[in-house]
Order: structure tokens, then sequence, then C-alpha cells
């Protein structure tokens, strides 16, 4: 007789459980408890529902019972809730939500996987009818539906995270009104600021209405009142301000709970009990670059935990290098993708850093479709230790982080990047990648080539009058350029060498920073001191200024917005 194996919960985690300990032992008894309907559905597509884009909710579910059961001889049990660990006996205590009654289960392993539940804030109106969250199938229908069957057009999302701004995007692409609501100063926490306004841009160019550095204060019939004060028509509300790993059963049971709150386990995600084991939303990891534990709410590493969790069962080495959060999201026209720490991550850490930012194109410039694609590397100063990257582009984003999150789990630094063979076609690529262009630069900061100065510094300079250079021609100079900035193209600067003074600063841009950075060293090879290249140039100034622009009134520091 094979082992006793029962699972609490499903999804990523507890069906990957399953499915491993099937494969390693045809001998084994395998149970599955949700306390939901639905033991296997795709979590990440949830959002898609209200688009239409994923028109019937029954194709969210993956798997149904009489599936497990008949291609995998594994029982899945729905609709019944564990509500109780008796360690000393090594069973569970069952509750069948359909008939109310409870009973007992055995196990010779028990793994946890019960996820993480929605935050609720105890504020007035949250439990109203109209009010929602997002975690199963049950949750996106109710939505759908609710909006449907009552004539909704005006809905509020609270929170800018992954689910909030993926709601947001799908509520507004079936012709809501919506307003996204965030707490702090961007949406994304993954990115750094100076990347999330590109994705500010694109939320309020495609007519969400996107509302920054304010929460949720107090929700009405009709509207909710922000901590500012200010008021929102909204008929119905949904909450996506985060989630918490469900602990119950652990700390019930007495299990070690860790340092951040979640479940604490072990190399191979053993618990404190040497017969129970927890994966997926409920536990905490070890962040490999950080260098302490945290919590990681992503699908890609559950299905790695359940399939180390399992095969430990079986005597099966595991080695856990720790976690470095690799991310992506579509957001209307624009991908965008993140992997190990962002700068604001590393300052906050004490960490010695820096970091580039470039934007060459996607492909090969004269082919259909050639988009920029706004790349940013973070990088260990004085080692060139690769930390993280950022990438937002309409091109493929996630292979160049796939790329990184590879350099950055081998240990990767940027002479290693710079080198990298990679594939390379006109139509997909260039032959020189982002990658490989960001690894150049960032060499060339790290080893003092040439200087730069942070598209954030950029209104600074303005204001203060500084000696700017427009490096572009003079037609692309007409159709908008930073006020004060003189236009000395560079097809033209070695005649104008005299307008260009050597006693002060130079700052010099272009579109890209392509022109500029030719400029730089042309000059500091012509016995310049003092000259800088705007990292970003024209083109990413724009878009970091742009939405604080359009929501402060602000004086622009542009003559006019070039987004091309």
């Amino acid at each position: 007789m094979g082992k006793k194996v029962l699972i609490v919960g499903g999804v990523a985690g507890g069906a990957s459980v399953a499915a491993r300990v099937r494969r390693l032992d045809e001998s084994a008894e395998i149970i599955m408890f949700e306390k939901g309907p639905h033991v296997s559905f795709s979590n990440c597509s949830l959002p898609y529902h209200l688009s239409g884009i994923v028109e019937d909710s029954e194709k969210l579910v993956l798997m149904s019972p009489d599936i497990f059961k008949s291609r995998y001889n594994i029982e899945a049990r729905v609709q019944q809730e564990v509500i109780q660990i008796n360690r000393d006996k090594k069973t569970i205590t069952v509750k069948d939500l359909i008939s109310d009654k409870t009973y007992e289960e055995g196990y010779d392993k028990l793994v946890l996987s019960p996820g993480a539940s929605p935050i609720r804030p105890n504020l007035e109106g949250i439990d109203n009818s109209n009010v929602f969250t997002v975690r199963n199938v049950v949750d996106i229908e109710n939505i759908n539906s609710y909006i449907k069957q009552k004539g909704m057009k005006d809905i509020a999302v609270i929170g800018g995270g992954f689910i909030g701004v993926e709601v947001a995007e799908n509520l507004k692409l079936a012709n809501y009104n919506v307003t996204l609501v965030e707490f702090a100063n961007q949406v994304m926490a993954p990115f750094d600021y100076d990347m999330a306004q590109i994705l500010h841009k694109e939320m309020v160019d495609h007519g969400v209405e996107l509302i920054l550095d304010d929460g949720l204060s107090k929700i009405s019939d009709g509207y909710i009142t922000t901590n500012s004060g200010r008021k929102i028509d909204a008929q119905a509300v949904v909450l996506a301000i985060g989630v918490r790993p469900e602990t119950n059963l652990a700390k019930e049971a007495g299990l070690e709970i860790g340092e951040t709150g979640a479940i604490k386990v072990d190399s191979n995600y053993l618990t404190s009990d040497r017969d129970i084991y927890a994966v997926g939303d409920a536990i905490e990891v070890y962040h490999r670059l950080l260098q302490k534990q945290t919590r990681l709410a992503l699908a890609g590493p559950a299905q790695k935990q359940a399939r180390a969790a399992a095969d430990h069962m079986y005597g099966i080495p595991n080695r856990n290098i720790g976690v470095i959060g690799s991310s992506s999201i579509h957001l209307f026209d624009l991908n965008a993708a993140s992997t190990g720490l962002n700068a604001r991550t590393a300052e906050q850490a004490g960490m010695m850093y820096d970091y580039v930012y470039l934007m060459p194109g996607d492909k090969v410039g004269l082919m259909p479709d050639s988009n920029p694609m706004h790349f940013k590397l973070v990088y260990e100063y004085p080692t060139g230790r690769i930390l993280g990257a950022q990438a937002i582009g309409k091109g493929n984003v996630d292979k160049r982080i796939d790329i990184i999150a590879t350099m950055i789990t081998m240990n990767g630094t940027l002479e290693d990047l710079k080198d990298l063979e990679l594939t390379y076609s006109p139509m997909l690529g260039t032959a020189k990648d982002v990658v490989n262009h960001a690894a150049l630069v960032g060499l060339n900061l790290l080893q003092g080539r040439y200087k730069e100065v942070k598209v954030s510094q950029v209104r600074e300079l303005v204001e203060s009058k500084a000696f700017i250079i427009d490096a572009r021609e003079k037609g692309e100079y007409n159709a908008g350029h930073f006020k004060n900035a003189v236009n000395i193209p560079l097809s033209e600067f070695r005649q104008r060498l005299d307008e260009i003074p050597k006693g002060q600063p130079v700052y010099i841009h272009c579109r890209s920073g392509q022109r500029s950075y030719n400029m730089v060293m042309a000059l500091q090879n012509l016995g310049y001191e003092n000259v800088y290249n705007i990292s970003g140039s024209y083109l990413g100034v724009n878009l970091y200024e742009y939405f604080n622009d359009l929501v402060t009134g602000r004086e622009r520091i542009v003559t006019e917005y070039n987004f091309k």
C-alpha cells in the first residue's frame, strides 16, 4: 500500500503536488480538499472574463474532479472545508459544506496549499453587496453578473497591483467608466517610479481615471470617498489592495509561523511538523538577493515548490536557490515585465547600486511595428553584478526579462551579459539586443567612460536654466523641446563648438540617447570635461513628466509633448 497524501487546497500549488505524487507513486492514495466549487482553475486569467477575452467563465476551470479521477486517479473533493489538523492522530477534520456534516480523514503526509485571501479593510460600507474581491472563478462570475444585471457603468477599483490593474483594464475594455485608486504614488510596485510613469500614461490614455497618493475611506450608495475627501461615482467597488496568507489552520495546529506572518518552511517545504508540507501563497520564502524571508504570491514559484515538496516525500533531493521575483503583465497596448530588485528596493536594502535606462528599438527600425523598448537594468556597484531589470514596450519584453532572470540566477555580471550570444532576426529584434546594449551602457558608467543624469533630474535642470543641448535635427526640435534648450544637431556640432561652453556643465539629449551619447563622447575627446548624457532623452523625459503634469496642472518643462 502506498502513501496516503492529503492536500488542502488546489490551484497551482495543491494540484501540482497531487500530479507530481501520482507520477512518482502509482499506488499512492491522493485526496485534495477545496472549500470552493473548483479545485483547478486559471487564477491569473480571472480578470479577462470581465472584458470577454475569456468569454465563458467555465473555460477558466482547468480540470474537474471527474477528470482528476479518470486521468490520474486523484480524488478531488470540492466544497469540503478542512477545519482542523489533528497532528497527534495524523488526521484532518473536514466539513462538508453541502451536507453540513463533519468527518475525519487520516494521512501519512499532509500538504497545505490554502493560498491567500484578499484583504478587506475595516471601513464603512465594506460589507455592502456591491463590494467585491477577486480570488476564484465564483468571485469573477459574481462581479460580471452583478454589474451587467444592474446595468452599472461607474466602477471603482481599489489597489494598483497586478489584480487591480488587470481588473481596471478589462472593465475599461468592456466600456465601463473605471476609476483606480492607489494609496501609493504609483501602480505596480515591482516597477520603479520612473518606469511606472509609462504605465500611468497608458492607463489614462485609455480612459482609466487614475488617483494616486490616496486611499479608500468610505463606501456609500453610488460613490466612494477617498482619504483626501474626494467623492468618486462608483456603483460597484472591486477591492484589490493585497492578500493575506491563509494561516489559520497552521496556527491552530501549532505549526511555526515565520517572521513575515506566513507559514515557516524549510528548504524542502516542510513545516515544523515532519509530516506536513506547505506550498504556495501561504508560505514565506527566501529572497536570494535581499537575503531574507519574504512572501511571493506567484503561480510559477508555487508550482516549483509543489514539485520539490512531492519529490522530498520520495527521497528525491531538491536544490532550493531562493526566489528573485519575476513577473509580467499586459496593459492595453503595452507589455511590461520585471525581475529581481528595482532601484527603490536596492536603495531600501542599503545596497550599493546604479542603473541604466535606455530605449532602443525592439526590432530593426525599418521593419513594420518597430517600437521603442524601455529598459532599466539595475546592477551592484562596483562589482557589476546584475540585480534586476524592468522592461516596457509593445514587443517581447518578457523574453528580455527572462534573460535577466537567468543571469541573476547564475550570478551574472554586466560583463557576462555583454557577451551573451542571442538570436537575431530583423522582424524579432536587433543584432545588438536590448539586454546586450544595456550591459554596454552599464559598463561605460561603471568604468567612468562618461556621465549621465537621470530622467528624474531633468526638471530641476530646466528650471535652473542649465545649459542643455538638443542634439536632434531642427525639425525634431521644432516639434517639441525642453524650454531653454539649445538646438545643436549631432550633424552640426563640430562646426559649432564655439557655442558650447567649457566652463560649466553641459547636458545633452536627443530622442532616445544614442545621438547624445555620441556627442558626449566626441566632446570628451575634444577636451570637454563636464558633459552629461541625459538618460532616457526627450522621449523618456516626456513619459516621466506627462502624468504628473496632467494631474497637478504644473508648468511643463517642454514646449510640446512628443511621444514619437
